[in-house]
């Protein structure tokens, strides 16, 4: 299963008593595929720094580098659906371009999506991707 991870969904699957951590534990087991592009390693660098630190950032983003399951992805077209919040709209642009099966994400800056009809986006909040993942 091919997903996409908004940030804030990355940083609380991450701690170990989290009860997300299901989420975090199946991408570094490989049995979940995360798609990324380089403007959302960025940010994720970027609030990792903000909210652990630069080894902790460091040591998450190149354990991403290393595994096959992590799939660096390419954008060749902007879509612009998210209007409140543009720089949501990488996570958008790589859950198409990656042909992902789930946005995972509790920003509200999403639900805009259930609106659109083209492109189709799977967005579901992390609770509900805990309980897909628990089924599977």
């Amino acid at each position: 299963m091919r997903i996409v991870l908004d940030t804030s969904a990355l940083l609380v699957s991450i701690p170990r008593r989290s009860p997300y951590r299901v989420i975090f534990d199946r991408i570094l087991d490989g049995s979940l595929e995360i798609a990324v592009t380089q403007d959302i390693l960025l940010e994720y660098e970027e609030k990792l720094i903000e909210k652990t630190n630069g080894i902790v950032s460091a040591n998450i983003l190149e354990g991403f580098a290393n595994r096959s399951n992590v799939t660096l992805v390419t954008v060749y077209f902007n879509w612009q659906l998210i209007e409140k919040d543009p720089d949501d709209n990488k996570f958008v642009d790589c859950y198409v371009a990656a042909q992902a099966e789930y946005l995972v994400s509790n920003d509200r800056h999403f639900q805009v999506l259930s609106t659109e009809d083209f492109p189709p986006v799977q967005v579901v909040g992390i609770e509900q991707f805990v309980e897909i993942l628990q089924e599977k």
